[in-house]
């Protein structure tokens, strides 16, 4: 069972940043693809981001259009978190966002596992 805990939300201004953190209990965090999403009042639960485990390669990432350009996935498995920063918010990006733990990379939530409770990002305008 892996818990996981979000961090970093809040109220911010359009063109502000934020800094998303992920908290994993898990010692084989580093066996999951770890992923973002987030819901806005009244609308499904969206995609934002997702990166695989760390290889020699480095790690893979993918991200919904459109937050890219302006975020970025990141993971420290030595620390068994996983990270979202968020430049150039938009008041279209508030929503909670959640982060999830699973077994492959993917931008279906339903691939996921482990879900964090979420955090509120809200952007103002």
């Amino acid at each position: 069972q892996v818990q996981l805990v979000e961090s970093g939300g809040g109220l911010v201004q359009a063109g502000g940043s934020l800094r998303l953190s992920c908290a994993a209990s898990e010692r084989t965090f580093s066996n999951y693809y770890m992923g973002w999403f987030r819901q806005a009042p009244g609308k499904e639960r969206e995609f934002v981001a997702t990166i695989s485990w760390s290889g020699s390669r480095g790690s893979r990432v993918s991200y919904v259009d459109s937050v890219k350009g302006r975020f970025t996935i990141s993971r420290d498995n030595a620390k068994n978190a996983v990270y979202l920063q968020m430049n150039s918010l938009k008041p279209e990006d508030t929503a909670v966002y959640y982060c999830a733990a699973g077994p492959v990379l993917s931008d279906d939530d339903r691939k996921y596992i482990y879900w964090g409770q979420g955090t509120q990002v809200t952007v103002s305008s």
